[in-house]
């Protein structure tokens, strides 16, 4: 039976790529966007991650339309890069608001279905930045960190219900995140991953639908890199 798929931010990026990967192993996927329209080829529901009304809105939608959540992935980011001493109260707490609190909006509402039935699948997607650091990304660091106590948290909670939880931490992706920056400034990024390149998105997304499988069913609590060996040690 085809499960129902929640990607938060799943319109562009690793979250796109995400939710065609969940949609190409056959499951019903449903994708959140904030503006604009819904990706073609997916079902989108309009959704602010910041905004708990707006949460329940998209999840009693879904639920319409597919039943419970069965899968969710926050996936959701936005990133506001600057020094910390000219960083604005705005810029850090609206990057926490966004990645964290998000996450935890989401997931809130997400395990209610999830409870019910006694099953469930959580993956909320870190970074690589979160385990090791950057200078300028204070605020996206700390967002991305505390995704894993978070997690295993939540792990202690849900575990006897079947519901597991895992956090997936990317490194440095091929998006349009990245196309920005310089030729040089990628150079200097690949030379840091001993595996010398960027990865993709497909690459990422073929983990976190792993772990959301059955074959990961024992799988939990976990802090997944798929960074090319960047954050070793971490």
């Amino acid at each position: 039976m085809p499960r129902t798929v929640l990607v938060t931010g799943g319109n562009r990026g690793i979250g796109r790529a995400i939710a065609d990967a969940f949609t190409d192993a056959g499951d019903d996927v449903v994708v959140t966007y904030r503006s604009g329209e819904p990706p073609d080829g997916l079902v989108g529901v309009r959704c602010d991650v910041t905004d708990t009304g707006a949460v329940d809105r998209a999840f009693t939608e879904v639920e319409e339309k597919f039943g419970r959540v069965d899968v969710l992935v926050a996936n959701a980011g936005i990133t506001k890069d600057q020094l910390l001493l000219r960083m604005s109260d705005e810029d850090f707490t609206s990057v926490l608001d966004t990645n964290l609190t998000g996450a935890y909006r989401v997931t809130k509402r997400a395990v209610r279905g999830m409870l019910r039935s006694r099953h469930g699948r959580i993956v909320l997607i870190s970074s690589v930045v979160g385990l090791l650091g950057s200078p300028g990304q204070t605020n996206y660091a700390a967002s991305k960190a505390g995704l894993v106590g978070f997690a295993r948290s939540l792990v202690r909670e849900l575990g006897p219900r079947d519901i597991t939880v895992n956090v997936v931490a990317p490194g440095y992706v091929e998006t349009a995140l990245t196309e920005v920056l310089t030729p040089e400034r990628q150079q200097q990024i690949k030379q840091q991953v001993p595996l010398g390149r960027t990865a993709t998105s497909d690459e990422i997304a073929g983990v976190v639908r792993w772990v959301a499988s059955d074959e990961a069913a024992y799988v939990t609590g976990a802090v997944i890199p798929v960074d090319g060996g960047l954050g070793m040690g971490h």
